[in-house]
């Protein structure tokens, strides 16, 4: 049976903690829903109606897009092992991007992760649990390190080149803000 409540309490901010692989999701009231898989040790949760999760350089950038238009967002977690259940928590959410005054508070909460390029700031408005009866088994075999290298072998100003040929726009043409002006940010 489902449950609701306002934030999130010690036993799901555990379950949160433990999980290596969460889903995103966001749309705005005319685009396409975008879904994502999320890993790589980059989610914390700062108060029990506040969480914060990295988002590394990948092939869209469209949780910026959306969230830009319609700060809604959804964040899903599964236990693929123990007791079976879905924990959803649902809010505003923000983007923070690199220029950004609180950009290196922020970062800190984190361990360096190259190819980082934003950080969402969820502020919780629902949280939600279910069973989760169908969700499968699954083992944790460790995290893939090609992201992570790829970004290295890029360099910053790879990175930034690739931002700007690839992660300025969603995949329906909405601004990212990945850019300075994107977005009408004034340039750093």
């Amino acid at each position: 049976m489902a449950t609701s409540s306002p934030t999130l309490n010690p036993a799901q901010t555990a379950f949160i903690t433990a999980q290596q692989l969460y889903f995103v999701a966001t749309a705005t009231a005319d685009s396409r829903i975008n879904l994502s898989p999320k890993g790589m040790d980059s989610l914390r949760v700062l108060a029990p109606d506040r969480l914060i999760w990295l988002n590394a350089t990948g092939s869209g950038n469209e949780s910026a897009a959306h969230v830009a238009i319609k700060p809604r967002m959804t964040l899903m977690f599964c236990a693929f092992d123990g007791d079976p259940k879905i924990l959803r928590v649902y809010g505003q959410a923000r983007a923070v991007h690199q220029r950004d005054a609180d950009w290196a508070a922020l970062y800190a909460q984190f361990s360096p992760l190259p190819g980082a390029r934003q950080i969402f700031e969820l502020a919780i408005e629902q949280v939600q649990t279910s069973c989760g009866f169908a969700v499968p088994y699954y083992d944790f075999r460790g995290p893939r390190d090609r992201l992570r290298d790829w970004a290295i072998g890029k360099g910053d100003d790879g990175l930034r080149e690739y931002w700007t040929s690839r992660n300025t726009l969603s995949i329906d043409g909405l601004p990212t803000g990945i850019i300075a002006g994107n977005l009408g940010d004034p340039a750093p």
